[in-house]
């Protein structure tokens, strides 16, 4: 049974890994726009902390005027979550 358990954990980790792995790759001019969009709320974000996620884009480590955040974007880079670290 443990064995079983095991293997099945394991297959389930490998066969996961690669998605975990991957992704989306931002186009520059949607890093550009979403820099843009920061700058009027004064913060910024470092481009490899903004990965593609579900319906937007998720952003860590935004450094604004006030703080440093963590922030969820929708599609049309509007701010969905924000929360101050």
């Amino acid at each position: 049974m443990k064995v079983r358990l095991m293997t099945t954990v394991i297959l389930a980790v490998l066969l996961g890994a690669p998605l975990a792995l991957y992704a989306e790759e931002i186009s520059a001019d949607k890093q550009k726009a979403i820099a843009d969009m920061l700058a009027t709320m004064k913060c910024e974000v470092d481009p490899a902390n903004i990965e593609a996620g579900g319906e937007g884009y998720e952003l860590d480590d935004v450094f604004c005027s006030d703080g440093q955040y963590d922030m969820n974007l929708n599609a049309d880079l509007t701010v969905a979550d924000k929360r101050k670290e």
